[in-house]
């Protein structure tokens, strides 16, 4: 239960995909406008994480690892993550079609979202990918926790640009260059987490 604990505390401050490790900055940067919108996209990359963990575990485990394809890993967790994508793109489109017009290009996009590739990697690196249901649940639970934390990150910086954009700024800094600043400012107080101890 420790390492489970220890997992989710890392993956929502010490170690947040977007402010500390900066991966998945291109949907975090374009929809995160607004709260409701970046909502969604945190949902939807939660999901997706989640899920590719586990298909990746079984790739990798059942697949790569007994045909000694180790080489194989990004091309097939790629694979394993566009397909997971257009499940939920399709979902999304029948069952909640605003939510898929406001994510627009962005929901396409988390096919080559690096966060997603980079939790199934990380998973790989720090040794879940044993035949093992132990280690399946581990690599799962981070991904899942990773999810959790980029939408923690996404919703913040949504809340504080929402409150941005009502504010009057210098002119020179209106638009993108205030959420910059924004988004520099979240990742400094994330990296204060950085030498949290947990047990």
């Amino acid at each position: 239960m420790e390492a489970i604990l220890g997992i989710l505390i890392a993956a929502l401050l010490s170690q947040n995909f977007i402010l500390v490790k900066f991966y998945g900055i291109c949907p975090f940067m374009g929809v995160s406008k607004k709260i409701d919108t970046a909502l969604g996209m945190g949902v939807a990359v939660t999901f997706v994480m989640a899920l590719a963990s586990a298909a990746c575990w079984a790739v990798d485990v059942f697949m790569l690892q007994p045909l000694n394809l180790g080489y194989m890993q990004t091309v097939s967790f790629i694979l394993v993550i566009a397909s997971l994508v257009q499940v939920v793109e399709m979902f999304l489109k029948k069952f909640v079609p605003a939510l898929y017009k406001a994510l627009g290009v962005f929901l396409p996009l988390i096919t080559t979202n690096c966060a997603v590739l980079g939790v199934v990697l990380v998973n790989a690196q720090n040794g879940y990918h044993v035949a093992d249901a132990w280690q399946f649940l581990l690599s799962v639970v981070n991904g899942a926790a990773g999810g959790l934390g980029f939408t923690l990150a996404i919703v913040l910086f949504a809340s504080v640009r929402e409150r941005v954009d009502k504010a009057e700024p210098p002119e020179c800094f209106k638009g993108f260059p205030i959420a910059l600043i924004t988004a520099g400012l979240l990742a400094l107080a994330f990296m204060g987490f950085s030498g949290l101890k947990i047990f």
